[in-house]
């Protein structure tokens, strides 16, 4: 029995010997920093503009009305206890693009030292929340903003609510490609 074991073991190990030896081993590539390529229904998404991080939203207030003190970031984003808000219906410029700056200004100084709520209308725009926003004494954030040029109204999304209110010349003093010229009602 022990003969059968050790003659079977000798067969095993020279098979393993005479075949091991014809297959190559096959050789590692240096790690590379590259991104492997993308698959292709992520291709798709990343073309829509809708990557992971574009989807990433803030847990959902519970209330459908948020009051607070006003961080401002830009002409027509603020954050109200920690969640940013885009003010519903208009566009205002980039901190970096012409009249950015003084659209975020603006803003400061209507907010500066009230308290605002914002009605939230259950859409979201990247990272944030839409909202219509109103100051203490009734006045709507947005059409403050468009009345003093510093926003354009965005017919599309506010069906035209803000479009009486802007003053001559602001539209082509604040159009800009990305939003308005591609939405235009």
């Amino acid at each position: 029995m022990i003969e059968v074991i050790l003659v079977g073991g000798v067969i095993i190990s020279l098979t393993w010997a005479v075949v091991g030896s014809h297959v190559k081993p096959k050789p590692q590539q240096p790690r590379s920093n590259r991104p492997k390529p993308a698959k292709p229904e992520t291709r798709k998404r990343q073309q829509a503009g809708q990557t992971r991080a574009r989807q990433k939203i803030a847990p959902r207030p519970v209330q459908s009305e948020l009051t607070g003190r006003v961080y401002v970031i830009d002409g027509d984003t603020i954050v109200i206890r920690g969640a940013k808000i885009r003010l519903a219906g208009i566009d205002a410029p980039e901190i970096d693009e012409p009249y950015g700056q003084k659209a975020k200004w603006a803003m400061v100084r209507m907010c500066k030292g009230h308290v605002v709520t914002a009605r939230l209308n259950g859409e979201t725009s990247f990272d944030r929340y839409v909202a219509t926003c109103f100051l203490p004494d009734g006045r709507d954030l947005a059409a403050e903003m468009v009345r003093d040029g510093h926003a354009v109204d965005l017919p599309y999304f506010s069906g035209g609510k803000y479009r009486h209110l802007e003053p001559p010349g602001a539209k082509r003093r604040l159009v800009r490609y990305t939003f308005t010229n591609q939405r235009r009602a």
